[in-house]
């Protein structure tokens, strides 16, 4: 298949090597241009770690080159590049091209399905609750791969479109990926901000600093039994909806392969056997800049909607805006654009079911 990855970073790379390996055609688009230029001149791609490949991958110049003749498309790039990418996208899109979410943030599914709506245009949207895989990049034409996840969670835009979505999704990346209730369900199974607010917290001067540091071993009792504390709350506000979503505990276990303990006892497991990975070096840092106004201003967004304060998600963003001296939830290019605020309950929930063209 020749498959369009809209994006160039860590995820993106992997993704290519993955699919590269797997016998498909990826070709990576970059939205700044600043990505891939080793790639676009033949240089081929290295993966190591969790995935072994060498070898050529596709590069685009533009999204309309990506796009055309794809018989998939998908974005894998940071969620404050989301809006912009589907925006550059959805003229190029053929109808039934199926596009993956990886992984899918701040309703971003429906902000795709309102685009493709006003464009006369019909195709299944699958929202990945996580990336597949983590991985790093290193220079233009190279990548680790830290771990491909055990299982994924998805659903699909519109609900209709599940068994065809997860028969595609199996069909490509294995028998990984976990269907969930909808896309409300998936909007509250993306762990990273909560979890990636606990770490950036209680070690931001290390990242301040540029200081080398080990992301698992820093993963403390107490920085454990706050992301748990998040993780209640996130959990409260899914209850509330009434879906089951996996715990915070369950996603360390399955998607890093230990056995189920503490959120700080896995991650020192994973530590002790030289998996635990390296936090940010820098301040700007997409566990900050984009965790917390797509993810963590989501999720409070959500609560506010059924009357389950997320306190320490609203505080992370209060406190992080302060630090930043930048309000950081003003960076949201999505749910305003989606008028989010004035939706309530029923109506969220039969868009997360049908879409914008239900």
């Amino acid at each position: 298949m020749k498959i369009a990855i809209l994006g160039a970073g860590n995820n993106a790379y992997g993704l290519a090597a993955f699919l590269a390996d797997a016998g498909h055609a990826p070709v990576l688009w970059s939205p700044s241009g600043r990505n891939a230029v080793e790639l676009a001149e033949g240089t081929a791609l290295m993966a190591t770690g969790a995935v072994e490949f060498e070898g050529p991958v596709g590069v685009a110049a533009s999204c309309e080159e990506a796009v055309n003749s794809a018989e998939l498309v998908m974005i894998a790039m940071p969620v404050n590049g989301h809006r912009a990418a589907i925006d550059a996208m959805v003229d190029h899109l053929k109808p039934g091209t199926p596009v993956i979410i990886s992984s899918h943030s701040s309703f971003a599914a429906l902000y795709l399905s309102r685009a493709l709506r006003d464009a006369g245009k019909t195709l299944p949207i699958i929202a990945w609750g996580t990336t597949l895989l983590t991985a790093r990049k290193k220079g233009d034409s190279a990548v680790v791969v830290n771990t491909v996840r055990q299982k994924v969670d998805m659903a699909t835009v519109p609900f209709s479109a599940m068994d065809e979505g997860h028969a595609l999704c199996t069909e490509l990346f294995g028998d990984r990926f976990v269907r969930r209730d909808g896309l409300m369900a998936i909007a509250l199974s993306n762990l990273n901000p909560q979890n990636h607010l606990g770490i950036a917290l209680m070690n931001l001067t290390r990242m301040e600093k540029g200081e080398t540091w080990g992301q698992g071993e820093n993963i403390t009792p107490a920085v454990g039994r706050f992301i748990e504390a998040l993780d209640a709350e996130r959990l409260a506000i899914a209850e509330k909806f009434g879906l089951h979503v996996k715990t915070v505990r369950e996603h360390f276990s399955l998607s890093f392969h230990v056995p189920l303990a503490s959120v700080s006892e896995m991650n020192q497991e994973m530590h002790a056997e030289g998996r635990g990975g390296f936090g940010p070096s820098t301040i700007e840092s997409r566990y900050i800049l984009e965790d917390v106004p797509f993810g963590l201003v989501a999720t409070s967004a959500l609560g506010r909607l059924v009357g389950v304060p997320a306190t320490l998600h609203e505080a992370g963003t209060a406190i992080f805006s302060a630090a930043y001296g930048h309000d950081l939830a003003a960076d949201n290019d999505l749910l305003p654009a989606l008028d989010f605020a004035s939706l309530d309950r029923k109506e969220l929930e039969r868009l997360c079911r049908d879409g914008y063209a239900g």
